[in-house]
């Protein structure tokens, strides 16, 4: 199977309207920056996206909720997208706010095969609404458990440091963040690397998403990495 796609837009290129995708990153750290603006560059929409965050105005989902390209967000953190908020108000977007450990660990059941899984967060709140609660006794302490359902998502795209032309993939530093858990959960998963390799050349022992989980991987360019917010130390008087 050879997994080494040309660039963003040829691994992106079936990715149809209404479709539903997770990506990879956290802020604006470990974005698959190339294939966002594929995305934006083929106009797809209707769009049902599963990120931590939305991107900020200009950079980011940011730039596909610009186009009006995404139909619904499910996310964790959404503060800094100013779009975002008049869409959300003006009921021009769905969102689904979800605690971030919930996020994440709905990742994680659809990457392990776990139709879903029990919670605690969201006990007692809106969040709760609709869904089943169930009471299970755990290290000695009975309470209630919220039970969500692990995500389906029709394509995740992550971004990487490193990667092979089998797969592999090596995250660096935060970046590695959401990647590693949505790479397991798509049914077909699209990594960007900065760096592609030969098979072999990864350091088996580095190796933080197995090729068996990624479908396609091209490497990217021009990279920015924006910072979302630069936060530095004062500068001691003298």
């Amino acid at each position: 199977m050879n997994k080494v796609y040309t660039d963003a837009a040829t691994a992106v290129a079936d990715i149809v309207n209404g479709a539903t995708l997770m990506l990879g990153g956290f802020g604006l750290c470990g974005i698959p920056e190339n294939a966002i603006a594929a995305l934006v560059a083929k106009k797809v929409t209707g769009l049902t996206c599963i990120s931590n965050n939305a991107g900020v105005d200009d950079f980011g989902i940011g730039l596909m909720l610009q186009q009006r390209q995404v139909k619904k967000m499910i996310s964790s953190y959404v503060g800094e997208n100013a779009e975002f908020e008049r869409q959300l108000l003006s009921g021009e977007l769905e969102v689904e706010l979800i605690p971030q450990g919930t996020l994440a660990t709905r990742c994680l059941a659809a990457g392990y095969g776990m139709p879903a899984i029990f919670t605690p967060a969201g006990v007692g709140t809106e969040v709760a609404q609709g869904k089943e609660v169930r009471r299970f006794a755990f290290n000695g302490e009975e309470k209630d458990y919220l039970m969500e359902y692990a995500f389906e998502a029709d394509f995740a795209i992550v971004k990487a440091w490193k990667g092979d032309t089998q797969g592999n993939l090596i995250y660096k530093d935060t970046a590695r963040n959401f990647n590693p858990m949505m790479a397991m959960a798509g049914k077909i998963t699209i990594a960007e690397v900065e760096e592609l390799v030969p098979a072999g050349e990864l350091d088996p022992n580095f190796i933080h998403t197995p090729g068996i989980y990624v479908h396609r991987i091209f490497q990217g360019v021009n990279y920015e990495k924006r910072i979302e917010q630069r936060t530095v130390r004062k500068q001691a008087a003298e």
